[in-house]
């Protein structure tokens, strides 16, 4: 199944900064080790509102358009291997609306993973 990102939430992905995820290997108190990670990713700044809004639809993938064509994202939110790229605090913004009320906008750091998608062709 191919799902795509929803078009009502697009205007998020429009400041969307490409970045890479890197963490070294561990060792972990139980023994473990754990994997190098080295994936590319969007970083995004958006309001609280917003974040609420799309939160539906996070770890699932989504296949995108417009200004990433060939690309899926997953929206990373409490998968424990990148728990270092969780949602943070983006900072809040004081403005006045027109009626001379003082009101705030809370945002959110939120990163979703960039991966290529390969189609596949019928022979």
């Amino acid at each position: 199944m191919r799902r795509m990102w929803p078009e009502e939430f697009g205007f998020i992905l429009d400041a969307a900064e490409e970045v890479t995820l890197d963490s070294p290997a561990r060792d972990r108190e139980d023994g473990s080790h754990s994997e190098a990670i080295h994936r590319r990713a969007l970083k995004v700044r958006m309001t609280q509102a917003d974040y609420e809004r799309i939160w539906p639809l996070a770890e699932a993938r989504y296949r995108l358009q417009g200004r990433f064509p060939g690309k899926a994202i997953t929206l990373i939110v409490n998968n424990p291997h990148y728990s270092q790229w969780h949602p943070a605090d983006g900072g809040t913004v004081e403005s006045v609306s027109d009626s001379g009320r003082a009101y705030s906008t809370r945002y959110v750091v939120v990163h979703f993973l960039l991966d290529d998608v390969r189609e596949t062709v019928e022979a």
